[in-house]
């Protein structure tokens, strides 16, 4: 797409439910309205909804909130351009799920071993505030990657964003399981989710999310994923 010229169509008919991804879905109007106006601003950002990435295999899949504007919205990696991805890919280097600990583009040789990274909102949204009725919206997808998870897997979620999508896909009522950095919450037919702060440049900054507190999730994790293995 360029220009902007991929969004130039009727929108008035939501795009068709497309299993895990829909590269066309244009349901949400204001996110598409956003960006047509990224893509006229940056002509080379990819500008649409960002695939999840990783082992399509996987037993852990890790949500993080929407793609960054200068990040996965310009790359069509999650987590890939922006200093959100620099804890991340950097963990997960640390852990072995992936063989570089740097992602750089999609054109890169970078793989994940036993992981996926997906968002709860598929494309960018102004100031990376989507609307609880575009995460809704999108909730659909989030679903069908979680249902197609093998038995006994883990779902890591960042922030609380993710984690209340995460219930919402599992059709769970969202005051019954908690967020909070570092727990636990096992839910059905052997299905974990753990909770982590989200690993933004705000946070990790601030210190509320140190890298120590990071690996420790990622700990909790990999004991999960070992002991149901």
């Amino acid at each position: 797409m360029t220009g902007g010229e991929g969004f130039q169509r009727d929108c008035t008919i939501p795009s068709h439910p497309a299993d895990r991804f829909d590269p066309e879905c244009c349901r949400c109007e204001r996110l598409v309205r956003y960006l047509t106006e990224t893509k006229t601003q940056y002509p080379q950002y990819h500008c649409g909804p960002v695939a999840p990435f990783g082992d399509p295999r996987a037993r852990l899949l890790i949500v993080g909130l929407a793609p960054g504007k200068h990040g996965a919205n310009a790359t069509a990696r999650p987590f890939t351009g922006d200093y959100a991805g620099i804890l991340l890919y950097e963990t997960l280097y640390r852990f072995g799920l992936s063989n570089k600990p740097v992602s750089v583009s999609r054109g890169d040789d970078l793989r994940l071993r036993g992981c996926r990274i997906t968002n709860a909102v598929k494309c960018l949204p102004p100031d990376n505030k989507p609307t609880t009725e575009e995460v809704r919206r999108c909730n659909a997808f989030l679903a069908a990657e979680i249902k197609d998870l093998p038995f006994n897997s883990v779902v890591l979620a960042l922030g609380t964003v993710a984690h209340n999508a995460v219930l919402r896909a599992k059709g769970l009522t969202l005051n019954r399981y908690k967020f909070g950095h570092g727990q636990t919450h096992r839910l059905e037919q052997g299905l974990w989710l753990v909770d982590s702060y989200h690993c933004s440049r705000y946070n990790t900054q601030t210190k509320r999310l140190t890298e120590n507190g990071f690996f420790a999730v990622f700990d909790r994790v990999l004991a999960l994923l070992e002991a149901q293995a």
